[in-house]
């Protein structure tokens, strides 16, 4: 099956995509495209997969740089493969040509950023933690020190889960409240004492609040779309053994 690619013109000229799991070897509970190594999946079938997206950005697989994912704020400068075992951080800056960066995700937020007068781009992962933990205005700072301005850089956030089955408890609020009471808009009413969070609509605020020239969602919700997307919420209420990951990439 051929690989299914969203993009965005607004990280022209940049190769890029945030890449559906349609397309791929993987079978089972992980049919498709599932990129990610921290899955019980068989390791050759997600090398196989992760070799399918590196053709798709014209690139050797070695060139395509993926590091392990923690929730954090840290950001990787890359500027050629990053060789095993991968880097603990949540984010990637590059100005390197011949260079792709690749971020998994199963819910959380997928973030490329693009600076074309500079040639500078990035890529993130955004979950709750690393959005509220200050993951997206760290990767713009990481671009700024390669040469990028904020106010040049278009990021894009790419298949995420969305406010309509993001249940959480009050406590989960309580963290949010605690950082800024205005963040009370991203939460709506849920059943009893659930609420329901807006996790694109908080890493939107973030990153036109940091400053960037534009700032978009694609609009795919990751949990209401099975045939197309990987998502943890869903395998968790489907009680399901494991789940595939997602890659979004943006190379030079």
């Amino acid at each position: 099956m051929t690989l299914e690619i969203l993009t965005s013109d607004d990280l022209l000229p940049f190769r890029h995509g945030f890449f559906t799991r349609k397309g791929g070897v993987s079978s089972g509970v992980f049919h498709g495209l599932n990129c990610g190594p921290g899955s019980s999946d068989q390791k050759d079938a997600v090398q196989s997969n992760r070799r399918l997206v590196a053709d798709a950005m014209n690139l050797p697989e070695s060139h395509l740089a993926t590091v392990h994912q923690t929730h954090s704020a840290d950001v990787l400068v890359v500027d050629g493969p990053v060789a095993a075992p991968r880097p603990k951080c949540d984010a990637m800056v590059s100005a390197q040509s011949g260079v792709a960066l690749g971020i998994l995700t199963a819910d959380c937020q997928p973030v490329l950023f693009a600076d074309s007068k500079a040639g500078v781009v990035g890529a993130a992962h955004a979950g709750w933690k690393g959005a509220l933990g200050g993951v997206l205005e760290a990767t713009l700072d990481a671009m700024e020190r390669l040469g990028a301005d904020r106010s040049q850089i278009n990021a894009v956030i790419g298949p995420s889960i969305s406010q309509r089955a993001y249940e959480v408890g009050p406590e989960f609020l309580d963290q949010f409240i605690d950082a800024d009471p205005e963040y009370s808009r991203f939460f709506a009413n849920g059943a009893g004492d659930r609420m329901m969070f807006d996790l694109p609509s908080f890493g939107l605020y973030r990153l036109r609040q940091a400053g960037v020239r534009q700032a978009i969602w694609t609009g795919h919700c990751t949990y209401s779309d099975p045939d197309r997307f990987y998502s943890y919420r869903r395998t968790t209420h489907a009680k399901e053994r494991d789940y595939g990951r997602l890659i979004s990439v943006i190379a030079i």
